[in-house]
């Protein structure tokens, strides 16, 4: 994974409330035995038209949120089903980050899973924070090392991440590799346990 430190870059205002994973990613654009080249599918029934082309109203297809690095979304961000597919969609996208209230719990592990910051602040730094952002001027950075949203216009917003997925995402390891780096750790824990409890041991 992509290591979470410091991201500036164009953040799209989708200020929708329950936005579930079905339509972050419609069940048809994830029939793939691979866990890349999700993008594609990413708002698949609100990017397109039914003729296939773009459509124009959705924010991400405008100009000045194209190549967003972040979303700003509204409360309940990722309900529904458990589909890890839209966590990569997004991440295949190019977003770092979702800004909202609150998220559904299966989609916040998942992103913490594959290098996704998932952002929670109160509604109203939700806002401000979509107020602030323009066609004109549509950049923010996120700050994990900092733990802090700030704005062209000098204002920051606190945000926490719980201490083993803030230490995953800045060092840029999955679950696996996150235990991996404990192994000596493991294998003198194993140690000593063999000692006081061999018949775990015995093969």
């Amino acid at each position: 994974m992509i290591p979470f430190v410091t991201v500036e870059g164009v953040a799209a205002p989708l200020l929708r409330e329950n936005i579930d994973t079905d339509q972050i990613t419609p069940g048809h654009t994830g029939m793939k035995v691979q866990k890349s080249g999700f993008a594609a599918g990413l708002f698949f029934n609100w990017r397109y038209l039914a003729d296939g082309s773009a459509n124009p109203s959705f924010v991400l297809n405008q100009a000045a949120y194209r190549g967003a690095c972040f979303l700003i979304a509204g409360a309940n961000f990722g309900c529904g089903s458990s589909r890890e597919f839209a966590v990569w969609a997004l991440r295949d996208f190019g977003i770092r980050a979702v800004l909202a209230p609150s998220f559904g719990a299966i989609f916040t592990a998942n992103c913490y899973t594959n290098g996704l910051l998932p952002v929670t602040l109160p509604e109203l730094d939700i806002a401000a924070i979509a107020a602030a952002i323009t066609p004109e001027n549509p950049h923010l950075s996120v700050s994990l090392q900092d733990s802090v949203v700030a704005l062209p216009d000098a204002r920051v917003y606190p945000f926490k991440v719980p201490a083993l997925q803030r230490e995953r995402l800045l060092e840029g390891l999955d679950p696996i590799d996150h235990t991996r780096k404990r192994e000596s750790l493991i294998a003198a824990f194993q140690e000593k346990d063999a000692a006081l409890h061999p018949w775990v041991y015995w093969h």
